[in-house]
């Protein structure tokens, strides 16, 4: 009896992780695992301290930055007030800096185990865990994402690396629950760079507090989202949408990618709008689909994975200087990708040895990636050629 029993519970456990989805939370979460795992954490310090190539002129760049400097001073506000392209900016630039500041802290800390990075780290999230209640205006949402995904990378290497103590962790992570999480879970309707800014963070956070039910409506949320933002042929005629947006005609549709009206495998929903925020959103799928990777679900093998490969390859490739044809985005494109393709290329390429010809090229022009100064930072240290 006691036999067959456990057998039972054993089959039930077996067929309990086989029905689970893809992008379902972990029972268990990974730390630190936002992003970067401490395998990557560790590959990238042993490379920066044998002084090989490109993981050293990476961390000689990120120290370099304003971002690592010990004498900075936070500036935490109670209130962020952020309007269209932050006009007004009340504590904007302020609230995403030191964010990617404690970040680059955190990640000097480890590579260099100089624990004044650590006590810097310390200080910047506790200067904003102890004031900040809110953010408001417009922006509220974009901002909250963009400051959201960077705290939780920096509070992961602390909490889960440094020894010396962090006695106002607990103040931090309420921060994240009270203050970012209810801004971003629900999502947007804007353009998609926004809600998968907004995932990212609420993903992050969610690995930071555990919170298993918040990372999988981020999740759901995400996966709907990517689906929308880049186009597959097998897709259809036309995009797949986000039903809450009720795009339900090829008009609606037409006007929301920008009025491109011929959509090819890799053209995203921002494309003909700029590459920069376009660029936003591939940086989020790739940040997003690291983090489920690290915790265990890997995202590279669904349509995800497709979905970035293809658009990566298709940026990338007029990024280079590729002739644009008439048919796309009227034959002219504002270009200016920025540092975002690291993570995605080390997954798919790297690790699943997908042909990422232009990704490849323009990858290692811009080695040493830097800060695109919202959400992205250093990951040329973190993920360059990193199989971790």
């Amino acid at each position: 009896m006691r036999r067959t029993a456990l057998l039972a519970a054993v089959a039930a456990l077996v067929a309990g992780a086989l029905a689970r989805p893809a992008d379902a939370a972990p029972a268990t979460f990974v730390h630190p695992g936002v992003t970067v795992s401490k395998g990557q954490l560790d590959f990238a310090r042993s490379k920066v301290n044998a002084g090989a190539q490109p993981w050293k002129g990476a961390y000689d760049r990120m120290m370099a930055s304003r971002y690592a400097d010990l004498n900075r001073t936070p500036k935490p506000r109670t209130v962020v007030e952020c309007g269209s392209y932050s006009n007004p900016n009340y504590g904007c630039t302020d609230e995403r800096e030191d964010a990617i500041a404690a970040y680059t802290q955190a990640l000097a800390w480890y590579i260099t185990r100089d624990e004044r990075y650590a006590k810097k780290s310390i200080q910047l999230m506790d200067a904003w865990s102890a004031v900040i209640t809110d953010h408001t205006n417009s922006n509220a949402p974009l901002q909250t994402g963009w400051a959201g995904s960077s705290w939780p990378k920096a509070a992961e290497i602390i909490k889960h690396t440094y020894t010396g103590g962090w006695a106002n962790s607990g103040r931090f992570a309420t921060m994240l629950r009270d203050v970012y999480l209810p801004e971003i879970i629900n999502g947007s309707n804007s353009n998609g760079n926004w809600e998968l800014s907004m995932m990212e963070a609420a993903v992050g956070i969610s690995v930071f507090l555990e919170d298993r039910t918040s990372y999988d409506r981020a999740m759901a949320k995400f996966r709907t989202r990517t689906a929308a933002y880049v186009y597959l042929a097998s897709d259809g005629d036309l995009p797949k949408t986000v039903p809450s947006q009720n795009l339900d005609t090829r008009d609606k549709v037409v006007r929301y990618w920008q009025g491109q009206s011929t959509f090819v495998t890799g053209l995203t929903q921002e494309t003909c709008r700029d590459f920069t925020h376009t660029g936003y959103g591939i940086s989020a799928i790739s940040h997003i689909a690291e983090t489920s990777r690290i915790q265990g679900q890997d995202l590279y093998g669904t349509d995800v994975g497709e979905r970035l490969r293809q658009a990566l390859g298709f940026q990338a490739k007029y990024e280079l200087g590729t002739a644009v044809p008439s048919s796309l985005c009227g034959g002219s494109l504002h270009l200016g990708l920025g540092p975002v393709t690291e993570v995605g290329y080390n997954a798919l390429h790297n690790r699943l040895g997908m042909a990422m010809t232009n990704t490849q090229t323009l990858t290692e022009r811009n080695r040493p990636a830097g800060s695109n100064n919202l959400f992205v930072a250093w990951e040329t240290l973190t993920h360059g050629d990193n199989l971790s």
